[in-house]
């Protein structure tokens, strides 16, 4: 089993319109659109990594596994995304906080 890029996680970094500039689509608020659909992907992603993990892992308990480092490979990308995503999570309850906070 090749190890491959972490796929929705991966469009994140392809958001144009962030560093300063501001164009059509970030004022007019379709960015937000994009990054949100990127989250989901992340989220189904990481619901497939996790389910590949499991099966594998329950491959491994019964004896059916030939190879336990597709396995354990399977269980650290779910383990590294999971970190991942729950950061991004983090950071923009973070940013909802501080936004909250500001006065008018």
């Amino acid at each position: 089993m090749p190890v491959g890029a972490i796929g929705a996680i991966g469009s994140i970094g392809a958001t144009s319109g962030i560093a300063g500039t501001t164009s059509a689509n970030s004022v007019s608020g379709s960015g937000g659109a994009s990054f949100g659909d990127a989250l989901t992907g992340a989220v189904d992603n990481l619901q497939q990594l996790q389910g590949t993990s499991d099966s594998l892992a329950i491959k491994a308990v019964t004896g059916n596994l030939d190879d336990i480092h597709n396995a354990t490979i399977a269980s650290t990308r779910a383990q590294v995304t999971l970190e991942l995503v729950a950061g991004v999570r983090n950071k923009a309850v973070d940013a909802f906080n501080e936004i909250m906070r500001m006065q008018a």
